[in-house]
Parts: C-alpha cells; structure tokens; sequence
C-alpha cells in the first residue's frame, strides 16, 4: 500500500515507523523547514527524539492546496493532526477518494456559539461524501515507535475504511481490530483524556491508590453515559477505546493530560504547566465542550464538572476532592 500521513507530531512521525517495513510510506510535514530538517536528519528532534526514520520513509511539505493531489496518488490517507487542524484537513479532503482516518482524541472547541463537535460530527459537516473513520486505543507513540506490543481499534461506519487500516496496521508489533461504533470510540478517546487530568490530579495530591482506581471506575461510568447519548453502544467502553485507553492515559507517566494534572497538584499555573509540556494535551482544549455536551444532554458528570472548574481557576485542588466526596450517597448503576 501507499499511505499517506499528514502531520510530524509524535503521533504521525511513530505510526510512519512500523508502517515503512512493509509500505510506501509518505510524510507530510506542513512547515517546510520541518520537513527539511526531518529529511536531513533522519529523526524528529522536537517531537520523537532518538528515534530514526528509516530509509524508506519520504518526507514531503506543500501547501495546504496540494493535499487533495498528493492523497490521490495513495492508498490510505492518515491525518496526525491535533484536533484543532482537523476541521482544516477533512475540508482539503473532502472530495478524496480513497480512505482516510484521524488520530486526535478530542472535541472541537464551539465554533459561533454552538456546541463542540466529534470528528464524525466534524466529517458530517464538511466532508460527507468522504469515507473516513478514526484510529484509536491506548497507544503512546515512543512506544510504538520502539515496536513495543501495542493494539489499536479501527473505527468507521465504512467496511472499507476499517479493512484498509486493519491491512495497513495490523503486523508483528501492532494489533487492530475493527468497530463500526465511531462515535463510541470518539467519545472514549476524548474523554480520557479530561479524566487523566483528574487522575494525575490525584496523584499529584497523593490521595491513594483506592482513590484512583474510584475515579477511573466512576469516570469510566461518566463517559459510557455520554456515548450512550449520543448514540453509541455500551459495550465499546469496555474495549480498547474505552476502558483500555483510560487506564493506559490516567496512570501511564507518558501521559501528558496526565502530566497537567500532576502539575496543578503542585500549585503550579495551567499556562505554566502547559508550557512545561511542550505538546499538546487535548483534555485541557476540550474538557469544557465536554461538559457543554454532556450538560445539553442531560448527562451527569461530575469529574469532568470538576476538571472545568480547576483548568478555569474556578476552584483550586483541595476544593475539587471536597466536592466531589461531598456528593450525595447514590446507586452506583
């Protein structure tokens, strides 16, 4: 296959690895002087340090109007943007006739007033013609790069999108499988990563180990109550997407939701933590459309309330545990 990977963050740069062993693997950087320094160097510097490309990874940049030609001549198209580029790639995309599929985990932020959107919801609106899908699971790219045992979901309302990731990923270091559930495995990428914040936040105050595992229960039953609003199937929250990437996200240190939350446990501001980071951590971008989704909805979630307040300034870290143990006594189903 000839794939096609639009964006040398981490993420993109560590999938184009594993890929290069058995495809034509093409990398797209939207900076040129990035672009040319991965092709000089053989490594991205800023955001994979350490790792070489191999040889048979090719690195291109051209505007933003040559995507739409460049995917034509692939296979499989992979956008590795953050979740704020994707609107922008799916609208460059959008007459693409062959398979594509993003990485981020997120929601949009609301746009004119309106509530933050899906990346199927975001594809709907821009690109509906275009058989695309999501690449998901608890996956962190130094990992993947390493060709350390990692498993993914391949998630698309479209048999030909699943089939052509599962036959591009699927090999010695990575396991796929396929699920026609989008938006359950968008709503579990997004949402883990505002609960890896909270659970960075609790270690970081070093409230214990019967704390975290309540709260990775209790926001794991927050973000199936969600997906189930929005029309998505319970049972895809017990699989990778769900409960697989929530725990890999909340206690994993490679984290960087997590690493946020840690930081703010030691008093630290949000703009000083974020900076620290040097990435993108796409719970703290999203936490709040989360939480307009799920109020507009009716859905409970407390956590992700709590998140909210503390990346507002709203409440400081002591104060968000006391409210959320101050809550009334309930069933817990």
């Amino acid at each position: 296959m000839k794939i096609l990977v639009l964006g040398a963050g981490a993420w993109g740069t560590a999938l184009c690895i594993p890929l290069a062993s058995r495809h034509a693997v093409t990398l797209w950087a939207r900076d040129a002087r990035q672009a040319a320094a991965l092709q000089a160097d053989r490594e991205n510097r800023r955001y994979l340090p350490g790792v070489a490309l191999p040889p048979p990874i090719s690195i291109q940049s051209t505007p933003m109007d040559g995507v739409a030609s460049l995917a034509a001549s692939h296979d499989l198209v992979i956008i590795a943007t953050p979740m704020a580029g994707l609107r922008q790639m799916l609208l460059a995309l959008a007459n693409c006739a062959v398979p594509v599929a993003w990485l981020c985990k997120g929601v949009e932020a609301p746009l004119s007033g309106r509530l933050g959107l899906l990346g199927h919801e975001i594809r709907a609106e821009v690109a509906p013609r275009l058989e695309a899908g999501i690449l998901s699971g608890p996956s962190f790219a130094q990992e993947v790069a390493r060709g350390q045992p990692t498993a993914l979901v391949a998630a698309s309302e479209h048999a030909a999108v699943r089939d052509a990731l599962v036959a591009a990923f699927h090999g010695d270091s990575i396991r796929v499988y396929a699920n026609d559930d989008l938006p359950g495995v968008e709503v579990g990428g997004a949402v883990k990563n505002v609960l890896a914040i909270a659970t960075g936040l609790c270690d970081g105050l070093n409230l214990g180990l019967n704390a975290r595992a309540a709260l990775i229960t209790r926001g794991l039953a927050e973000m199936t109550r969600l997906g189930v609003a929005l029309g998505a199937r319970p049972d895809t929250f017990m699989g990778l997407s769900g409960l697989g990437d929530l725990v890999l996200t909340a206690t994993g240190d490679l984290s960087r939701n997590r690493q946020v939350g840690l930081l703010l446990a030691q008093g630290r501001t949000l703009e000083d933590a974020l900076q620290s980071l040097g990435h993108v951590a796409e719970g703290v971008y999203c936490a709040r459309a989360v939480g307009q989704r799920a109020q507009s909805l009716d859905v409970d979630m407390p956590i992700t309330g709590a998140v909210v307040r503390l990346l507002d300034g709203a409440a400081r870290p002591m104060d968000v545990v006391a409210a959320l143990m101050a809550r009334e006594a309930r069933d817990e189903n």
